[in-house]
């Protein structure tokens, strides 16, 4: 198995070595060199965290902008609002996406083009039907922590990636008193839920098994002997979908151990977990359940991994969380691409698209490509938005 040590890190409790060649020490004789153990790459979920970058910038723009009543903002109050250092990286978004962002008046003020707002007017629907989905998803994730309740802080956190608004306490949760209240636990204000339903607590993994008819053949008594593929996939009820890098070629021994694995049955990721052995074999299996479940609620199927880790505690995460995603490398891909160092999802991809996508998600696109690639050049003009700034 691959073996990664952790370093500390300012973003969080973990992070992955940038260096993705490891030396590891094994016993040997002589003076021999320790073998090299390698973490493979995959590009294309590298590629994610790159083609994200301008995106991001857009709509945060776009979300400063439309916060302002007069819809506009003075270019000489984006530092106020960006940072100086920022600054500059807005302003160059400016002037490359005319069909996006218009500069007018004097001072100069940059504003929304007619096109871009008409599209943004389609974000309330988006919101709207954002709403149910957000709702079953906090709920979900109440049902997977062993109190059913979360600190506000943690969800905060990690609110962005799953799709809540920055306001949710507020907007989102008074609205649901009969599934969530506030409480005030060891000097720490949580969110608990106050119904369980078990019609939530499937996983991901479970409905997408039912979708493929694997739960239903298994539930019909018949015992079919299904031997376990060189790319690691199996057809059990017990088994995750496997997706091994490029360049990563198991050998015999690794994969009669992963189909050992693959059949292991374990608890469901919404049982309590202080009812389980963290030592059994069975309950490890389940905290990889537990990690993809989290994953799997988030609107790209991807977390920092600092904000993975928030879930320790609450969630009973495995102390070696690293190494957890390290080993488990056919489900799970940790990259350092980007900021932080985030950890994917791999069945969620299909290359460097996410197969299945919320209505929030949706509406980002379109927005997004409103500048479409004939734009992605226009900024040759002679005078520059930053002599005017």
């Amino acid at each position: 198995m691959l073996r990664h040590a952790p370093f500390p890190s300012s973003h969080g409790r973990f992070q992955c070595s940038p260096i993705w060649l490891l030396h590891t020490r094994q016993k040997s004789s002589g003076g021999s060199r320790p073998k090299k153990k390698v973490y493979h790459r995959v590009s294309d979920l590298d590629r994610v965290m790159e083609l994200r970058k301008k995106p991001s910038l857009i709509l945060e723009l776009s979300s400063i902008i439309q916060s302002h009543k007069t819809q506009s903002l003075l270019l000489r109050d984006l530092e106020k609002n960006v940072g100086f250092v920022r600054k500059w990286d807005f302003m160059a978004l400016i002037e490359r996406y005319p069909t996006i962002f218009r500069v007018s008046g004097s001072p100069p003020s940059v504003s929304l083009t007619l096109k871009a707002q008409s599209v943004a007017q389609e974000e309330a629907q988006a919101k709207a039907l954002m709403e149910p989905l957000l709702v079953n998803n906090l709920r979900k994730l109440l049902m997977l922590s062993v109190d059913c309740r979360v600190p506000l802080q943690t969800l905060e956190f990690v609110g962005p990636e799953l799709g809540l608004p920055c306001d949710f306490r507020e907007s989102l949760v008074p609205k649901y008193p009969h599934f969530f209240s506030v409480k005030r636990v060891a000097g720490k204000d949580c969110l608990e839920l106050e119904d369980w339903d078990s019609s939530l607590a499937v996983t991901a993994r479970e409905a997408r098994l039912a979708q493929e008819g694997v739960l239903s053949a298994n539930q019909s008594g018949v015992r079919i002997k299904v031997r376990i593929s060189k790319d690691g996939n199996y057809m059990g009820p017990f088994a995750f979908k496997m997706n091994f890098p490029p360049g990563f070629r198991p050998n015999v021994s690794y994969l009669e151990n992963l189909e050992r694995w693959q059949r292991m049955d374990f608890p469901s990721p919404y049982l309590n977990a202080r009812r389980l052995d963290p030592t059994a074999p069975e309950t490890r299996k389940r905290a990889v359940a537990v990690i993809h479940e989290l994953l799997s609620l988030t609107m790209e199927k991807r977390m920092t991994s600092a904000q993975l880790d928030a879930f320790q505690a609450e969630c009973r995460l495995p102390s070696k969380l690293l190494l957890c995603l390290i080993k488990h490398h056919g489900i799970f891909y940790l990259t350092n691409k980007g900021v932080r160092s985030t950890v994917f999802l791999k069945d969620a991809y299909l290359g460097s698209n996410l197969i299945d996508k919320c209505p929030l998600l949706r509406f980002n696109d379109k927005f997004v490509a409103l500048s479409g690639r004939t734009n992605m050049d226009l900024c040759n003009s002679n005078s520059s938005i930053g002599a005017i700034v």
